[in-house]
């Protein structure tokens, strides 16, 4: 259900906002790697779950793109 709505959120954003929201995940995603890479990463299944939001901002842009 939170997945639903968190794409359902996405698919309102226009493609400025998603290019937006994608480039503070991989951002986010860096400093996750880097946190971990130091052992400071406590919840390391955060990681999993940027790289998926990662994934569905992507497949919202193409969506948007192929309309």
């Amino acid at each position: 259900m939170k997945i639903n709505k968190y794409v359902e959120d996405l698919n309102n954003k226009s493609a400025a906002e998603l290019n937006e929201e994608l480039v503070a995940a991989k951002k986010e995603l860096f400093n996750l790697r880097f946190q971990n890479a130091t052992n400071q990463l406590d919840n390391t299944s955060r990681i999993k779950e940027v790289r998926r939001n990662i994934a569905r901002i992507q497949t919202v842009i193409t969506e948007k793109a192929n309309a």
